[in-house]
């Protein structure tokens, strides 16, 4: 069994901590788990095999989307005039 460590991990899921800390709670994402009292580890398999699933159910539509946001509902902040 292999694992990786935090960094490892954001170099193969480009998720925030928080996100995967979510997830995990949720039940969305392999669970981590302490090698030492210090040191937090993911089993690589599970993680590649999430990520497959993942990419599974992208290319059947599974996964849902947010809509994009309405630009035109922004509220514009005035511009500063450099001559003041």
């Amino acid at each position: 069994m292999r694992t990786v460590r935090r960094s490892q991990l954001r170099e193969i899921v480009p998720l925030s901590d928080t996100t995967v800390y979510e997830m995990e709670q949720r039940g969305e994402f392999p669970r981590r788990f302490n090698l030492t009292a210090r040191c937090v580890v993911w089993d690589l398999a599970e993680v590649e095999a999430w990520i497959e699933e993942r990419r599974n159910a992208s290319s059947v539509g599974k996964i849902k989307t947010r809509p994009a946001p309405d630009v035109r509902l922004r509220k514009t902040r005035p511009v500063k005039s450099d001559q003041g």
